[in-house]
C-alpha cells in the first residue's frame, strides 16, 4: 500500500461501482481460529470484481474464501451457479456485536452479471 492509497478512503479506490443487491451467497473457508466453515448468507452489495456480505464467523483481512452465488440462467449463460475465490479486503461491524460485514475482492473468475440497485 502506498502512502497515497493509505489516506484514500476505500470507496474512492474501488475500480467498479458496487450495487446494493441481496442475493443468496454460500461462503466456505477457514476462520481465525483455524476451523473450516460453510455459511449460507446474502450479499450486501456486488460488482464484477467483488462482493460484501454478512457473517457470524471470526474472519480477518487477507483470508481466502470460496464463494458460490446461485444465479438465474440467461440467454447468454445457462449457468445456474457462479463459483469464484475471494480475498478479504475490508471488514466492518455488522448490525450487532456478533456480525461482521466482509468485503471480498474476487481472485478467481469475475461476476459477469449486471444488476439494478434494490434502492432505486
Amino acid at each position: 500500500m502506498t502512502a497515497a492509497s493509505a489516506s484514500t478512503p476505500a470507496l474512492e479506490r474501488r475500480r467498479e461501482r458496487r450495487v446494493p443487491v441481496h442475493l443468496p451467497i454460500v461462503v466456505r473457508g477457514t476462520d481465525c481460529s483455524g476451523l473450516l466453515f460453510e455459511e449460507h448468507t446474502s450479499s450486501e452489495n456486488l460488482c464484477r470484481g467483488g462482493a460484501a456480505f454478512a457473517t457470524r464467523f471470526p474472519l480477518d483481512l487477507g483470508i481466502q474464501l470460496e464463494i458460490r452465488i446461485p444465479v438465474v440462467p440467461t440467454a447468454a449463460s445457462k449457468d445456474t451457479e457462479f463459483f469464484t475465490q475471494g480475498r478479504i479486503v475490508h471488514l466492518k461491524r455488522g448490525r450487532d456485536e456478533h456480525e461482521l460485514i466482509v468485503g471480498v475482492e474476487f481472485t478467481g473468475p469475475r461476476f459477469n452479471r449486471i444488476f439494478v440497485s434494490e434502492s432505486t
